[in-house]
């Protein structure tokens, strides 16, 4: 049973949450793009925002099922781009 949030909560988590994956993501190229001439603030954005585009899209498809997110369908968004090994 997915556990009840409020509008507030689910903003408040699904913000926090977006700010760890464009980080996690912006980070995770740095070294490979100095390596190829990329700038390094330019690699970040980029990488950070291709990573917060795709949760954001699965939120969006989330939504568009049944008009609400649920706690299920809000980690199922955010699992789509976390790498470990589960």
């Amino acid at each position: 049973m997915a556990k009840k949030l409020s509008l507030f909560r689910k903003i408040k988590m699904i913000i926090g949450r977006m700010i760890a994956v464009f980080v996690a993501n912006g980070l995770a190229v740095i070294g490979a793009g100095s390596i190829i001439g990329i700038d390094i603030l330019t690699s970040v954005l980029l990488a950070g925002s291709l990573g917060c585009a795709k949760v954001l899209e699965a939120l969006a498809r989330g939504y568009i099922d049944d008009g609400k997110l649920d706690l299920d369908e809000i980690n199922d968004a955010f699992s789509s781009i976390d790498r470990k090994k589960k």
